[in-house]
Order: C-alpha cells, then structure tokens, then sequence
C-alpha cells in the first residue's frame, strides 16, 4: 500500500506557507531544485496537480488545499507522538487570550483543532480587546496572548513577539450598501476603548469625513450583525468578512486603509518551558 512520505508532506505544508519554492529551501534545510523534486514526487504519489505556479509563487489548487488539511494533521501528530515517546509531550493548563478581530469566523474551528492535536493541554481561552488583554498579561492573569495593532501606528513590534497573521482593513456594509454622497457617515463602532475605534474615528477626523456613530457593539459579532442589517458601515479587517456584509465599492469616498498585523505577546522573563512552547505551538497552528 503507498503512503505519503513525512518529509516531503513537511516541506509541501511549508511551501505553502511561505508562497514559493525559494522562500520554503531555507526553511526546510534544502536546495530550491530538492524542493522542486521533492514537490514532483509528492504530485505524482498524489496523481494530481498541487501548486499553481506562476512568476508570484505557488498557491494550492483544490486538491492541494485538501492535502494541506490532511498534512498539518499528520505532521503534528508525528511531532507529538515523538515528544510523548520521548517524554516530552505538550501538557498542562494554558490560560490564552485572544482579540476578538481574530479569524471570528474561525476561531472555534481552530480551538477546536488543538484540542483534537494536543489533548493533554486544558485551555482557558478569553476574548478581549487587545488593550485588555496586553494590560491582563503584563498583570500575569494570560500566559499567552494575541493581540492585534495597526500597521505603522504606535511603537515597532516586537521582534520576540511572532507574527502571525496579517491583513487589509476595508470599510464594509452590508450586502450592496451604497455610501450618500454629501451625508455624514453612519459609523458603526466598538467602545471607545478599543483601538480600531480610536483609529477609524481619527482617520476620519484627520481627512475632515463628516460622520456620526450610528451604533456601538459591544463585540465583532455584534459589529457584523448590525453591519448585515444595514445600519451603517464600520472598519474591519478582512476575516471578519461574514454571510450579508461585504466591502464597500468604490467609488465611495471615504479613506484608504492600511493593514493590520496579529502577533502573540512576546515570552515574559522567567516563563516556565510549557509555555515557551505552547507559544511555539500557537504560532504554528494559528499562522
């Protein structure tokens, strides 16, 4: 019976992550040329195109996109069978704090995947604000964090802090919303103690758009729920794209907008070693 070979599901899964070929050789200890034939025989065995290719990178076809799922599961089960035959396996309790602008649409499949992939870990999971949860953790109440911030706004990450993700922010509406020309904008916003807020109603300020806050939610669901019953438009990032919101088309006269980046909180002095790397697990599943 053919199986998959481990190794060449490993540098498949970092190819994708990485966007190309060259990017993933590094990563994996390995020529471009080893990539590239290891990519071919992983094809082959899987008798279907993987990669699209193209002078941007690759990207997964249909088929890829349904290994990769397959892959990231197998390849951390090998990883955890190896460090529990080792006595190294992954448990303990792990308080975690996530900003709610998140993959919202995602997260509990996520969470739900590392409970399936690391079982011996118990997770209290708390969503918050990022200003919330950066205060709770410097207070030690998380033992990992993951917060969001506008891109070029405020002080330089840190570069102990992983980046895990980033994305556009677009003004959205629901479904076919248009933007009235000449009218205030009706805003639909988080509390003012959130940061996205703080930084939407500045920028509109700054570009002198005439606006008014239309309704204030206490969390992204309740944002995207108003939002589809076309209240108003609001500043979102792109994964909290949900069924009856969409992104407003131009032309509708309103700023553009810069992107955003997710990171964990950077390891605190004196972090025991199951959190160091329960951060190091975080960082790979939630890229």
């Amino acid at each position: 019976m053919q199986t998959f070979d481990l190794e060449q599901l490993r540098t498949f899964v970092t190819v994708v992550e990485a966007g190309s070929l060259t990017a993933a050789a590094p990563q994996v200890f390995l020529s471009q040329s080893a990539v590239s034939e290891q990519m071919r025989k992983l094809e082959e065995r899987a008798g279907q195109v993987l990669l699209s290719r193209s002078k941007s990178g690759v990207l997964p076809t249909v088929a890829g996109t349904r290994l990769l799922a397959y892959a990231q599961r197998l390849l951390a089960l090998a990883d955890e069978a190896l460090r529990d035959l080792r006595g190294e396996a992954l448990q303990g309790e792990l308080r975690l704090a996530v900003t709610d602008y998140f993959r919202p649409g995602e997260l509990a499949r996520l969470l739900a995947r590392l409970g399936e992939r690391y079982p011996q870990v118990r997770l209290h999971v708390s969503v918050l604000k990022s200003g919330a949860i950066e205060s709770g953790y410097a207070q030690g109440e998380f033992d990992v964090g993951v917060t969001m911030r506008v891109a070029g706004q405020g002080d330089k990450a840190d570069a102990k802090a992983p980046v895990l993700r980033r994305e556009s922010l677009a003004w959205m509406g629901a479904a076919g919303l248009r933007v009235a020309r000449g009218e205030p904008l009706r805003l639909l916003v988080l509390p003012d103690t959130c940061s996205l807020h703080q930084f939407t109603v500045g920028l509109l300020q700054r570009r002198r758009v005439p606006y008014t806050v239309a309704h204030v939610a206490s969390g992204v669901a309740g944002l995207q729920s108003a939002l589809a019953a076309g209240l108003g438009v609001a500043c979102l990032n792109e994964s909290a794209l949900c069924e009856g919101v969409a992104r407003l088309v131009p032309p509708h006269g309103l700023p553009a907008l810069p992107r955003v980046v997710f990171q964990l909180l950077p390891p605190r002095r004196g972090e025991t070693a199951f959190v160091a790397r329960a951060r190091e697990m975080l960082a790979s599943q939630f890229s």
